[in-house]
């Protein structure tokens, strides 16, 4: 399929101001200026877009709990968090997502192609995070990471899930003890397993499911996201992290525009979301416009997402349309949601931009894809068109 006589938006270096992207198998071949189009091969579509649209790559959702929580149901469809144990690293989101939830129409209809989605913040540790793109009625065929990253929280949400129930966390202290104990055990863990694959005569540890799940992580092959808004969770975020040797992704990170310049030398990367909405709790009363600018004008790897359902995925344009508002350049804050999205995320080799080699995720757009109310006329995922 080739798309041509449209600006392509790549992400990635200049803009083209007038192009094509051909596409085959799932992926993008090439794209270029239009005096380097070549010919449709016999059967190959060709899309004429008329010289007046833009194409884009599809937007990532950089966190989220779609599917997670169904559209229109309450405890039935709530799989958000399993609170009644405070460390369950062994959690999988893949696991509790029903893919033919309707948000995840709403979510093709408001250009998100791919979405990251997460168990909820309740606890401490709270188990693996997927990112999955929006078309499908098989979770396993939409993973385009079944196990992204695994989810860590910290600030109210613990506190405020177990304090009552006279079981730990009550306090900030006891949250951040249960992640650091239950990481010092897989670091052991995976040290006994290591010692048995070389030593005949050491026996391997009993298997622990908790353990095994932490295993990426620790070997460099997951990240670590945190729920954190308020600056002090942030950094303390950023202390276990060093301590255990990994680098962190802070999802929300409100107050995180108040250490801005200790976020990018720690090496942390910021998930701003969601940027529409009242300061309904004390974690937001820091609540900035200006937050996603400030990070990004310091440094920091930033991405910004809905966290659906708090803000409905398909507004996910609409609040970079917001940090627009908040100081952010209009081509910076289309990157937060594409190629910053994809390179936060590290599905950057695949996702976020219009290059040869990457997914056929693509938007093709009649008007600014940030006026808030325009929706892509066209949504291209893995090289099929879906809107």
């Amino acid at each position: 399929m080739i798309l041509r006589n449209a600006r392509i938006r790549t992400m990635e270096g200049a803009d083209i101001d007038c192009g094509y992207v051909r596409v085959a198998d799932g992926r993008i071949q090439a794209a270029g200026p239009l005096c380097q189009c070549p010919a449709p091969e016999p059967g190959e579509e060709l899309l004429e877009l008329g010289g007046k649209r833009q194409v884009l790559p599809g937007f990532i959702d950089a966190h989220s709990h779609l599917g997670l929580f169904e559209s229109g149901l309450g405890i039935e469809g709530d799989d958000i968090n399993e609170d009644t144990d405070p460390v369950t690293p062994h959690l999988r989101a893949l696991d509790g997502v029903n893919p033919l939830d309707p948000c995840f129409e709403e979510a093709r209809r408001g250009g998100v192609t791919c979405a990251v989605v997460s168990p909820g913040s309740a606890n401490p540790l709270a188990g693996q995070i997927c990112a999955l793109k929006t078309w499908g009625r098989r979770v396993d065929d939409m993973a385009a990471a079944p196990a992204l990253a695994m989810k860590f929280a910290l600030g109210e949400n613990p506190k405020m899930s177990y304090g009552g129930k006279t079981q730990a966390p009550a306090t900030r202290m006891a949250t951040a003890a249960l992640i650091r104990e239950q990481l010092a055990k897989a670091s052991r863990y995976l040290q006994d397993c290591r010692r048995a694959d070389m030593d005949s005569d050491f026996d391997k540890p009993e298997y622990d499911a908790k353990c095994e799940a932490l295993l990426p992580l620790l070997e460099g092959k997951m990240q670590a996201h945190f729920h954190a808004h308020r600056a002090y969770d942030i950094l303390t975020a950023v202390r276990i992290a060093g301590e255990f040797g990994f680098p962190c992704v802070i999802i929300h990170c409100t107050e995180g525009h108040l250490i801005a310049d200790i976020l990018r030398d720690a090496g942390a990367s910021a998930i701003c979301g969601p940027l529409v909405g009242a300061r309904t709790k004390p974690e937001l009363a820091n609540l900035s416009p200006r937050g996603c600018a400030a990070l990004v004008e310091a440094g920091v790897p930033t991405a910004i997402s809905t966290d659906h359902p708090e803000l409905p995925v398909d507004f996910l344009a609409a609040s970079a349309a917001v940090a627009v508002a908040g100081g952010l350049d209009a081509g910076q804050a289309l990157r937060t949601i594409t190629i910053d999205a994809a390179r936060v995320l590290g599905l950057d080799r695949r996702l976020g931009s219009i290059a040869p080699g990457k997914d056929a995720d693509l938007l093709v757009f009649g008007a600014d894809p940030l006026s808030g109310h325009n929706k892509p006329e066209m949504v291209f995922i893995n090289g099929n068109r879906r809107i």
